[in-house]
């Protein structure tokens, strides 16, 4: 619907109730991709692999974004992420960390409540990259 209003009404316009301006609906993909996006904000955390077929193609990178599968239903949402951590950092702090991230940040930016979030570490990752050699 368009309305036009005039110059004169502009400053006496009511604000419309809440039952009158829409509703707001917001896709798991836009959930996927804030949320990968948050996990790069904590420190050690990393991408995984792409997988086909449930099998690993490449590797891990650090550098990569992780992978994050949202599911939303009403106003909360779940999430599903795979991810790789740099060692020697401890997994257990490190992946809270990530969840407390996560929720937080995906509650901000979307309003929606984060009621789970299931996270697969694929790889640790040491400081110095393995090089393949072939001998």
């Amino acid at each position: 619907m368009t309305a036009t209003l005039s110059s004169a009404t502009l400053g006496t316009a009511a604000p419309a109730d809440a039952g009158d301006r829409g509703i707001l609906t917001i896709s798991d993909s836009t959930v996927e991709r804030i949320a990968a996006h948050a996990v790069t904000e904590v420190d050690g955390v990393g991408g995984a692999a792409s997988r086909v077929l449930g099998v690993a193609v490449g590797g891990e990178d650090l550098d990569s974004s992780a992978k994050v599968t949202a599911k939303v239903s009403g106003g909360t949402a779940s999430l599903d992420v795979r991810l790789s951590i740099s060692y020697p950092m401890s997994v257990s702090r490190t992946t809270e960390n990530v969840r407390r991230h996560l929720m937080g940040r995906v509650e901000e930016f979307t309003g929606l409540t984060v009621s789970q979030v299931d996270i697969t570490v694929t790889a640790l990752h040491t400081a110095t990259a393995e090089t393949r050699r072939v001998q």
